[in-house]
């Protein structure tokens, strides 16, 4: 019996173990990122509050409504891609693509989707140019608030919050922050 039950305990502690770590954002065959999220200890926050900026513009006729579902066609995390999105918040915007270095030290991460408009500091309503270097005021990973980052790309979109359960199985993602228009299918 001893033995049965520290079996369980050094799976479970195994299986804790690596719930943190897989922190890819990026790599997705879509779009040929190189991102290196997933070779990094860093902690994406999968689920979030549900809290937006206070200057952050509903949409007024987005094309997956709030309330209605989608399939999420990427992978910023894994098991995103193939997932059913349940549509939280839809809300019109610029996102960003960045490159920054954690205020917590570590490496740069490249190319993190997305951060938008009204999550970076200063910017006003004029989106802003490839290479402007800018500071961020998102927490969607740990080190990301207060980081100097790079802009990547910009997009005009509609940019959907949404909850999920991942396709490689686990608990339910709530108020995931960000997913583009594009990003998303229809069922």
């Amino acid at each position: 019996m001893k033995k049965q039950l520290l079996i369980l305990g050094a799976a479970t502690i195994i299986g804790l173990s690596g719930c943190g770590n897989n922190t890819s954002d990026e790599k997705s065959p879509n779009n040929n990122n190189e991102s290196k999220h997933e070779d990094m200890n860093m902690e994406m926050h999968h689920s979030g509050t549900g809290e937006v900026p206070k200057n952050l513009k509903e949409a007024e006729n987005p094309t997956y409504k709030v309330g209605g579902e989608a399939i999420i066609k990427t992978d910023h995390m894994k098991g995103m891609d193939g997932a059913v999105a349940n549509i939280v918040g839809a809300y019109d915007t610029t996102a960003y693509a960045i490159s920054y270095t954690p205020v917590t030290g570590g490496e740069k991460v490249e190319n993190h989707k997305w951060v938008i408009q009204e999550e970076i500091k200063d910017t006003g309503d004029k989106p802003l140019e490839k290479g402007t270097e800018v500071t961020v005021e998102a927490d969607h990973m740990e080190g990301m608030k207060g980081a100097k980052a790079e802009i990547d790309s910009a997009e005009q979109t509609t940019v959907y919050m949404i909850n999920y359960t991942p396709t490689t199985g686990g608990e339910e993602v709530t108020n995931h922050k960000w997913v583009t228009e594009s990003e998303l299918s229809a069922n």
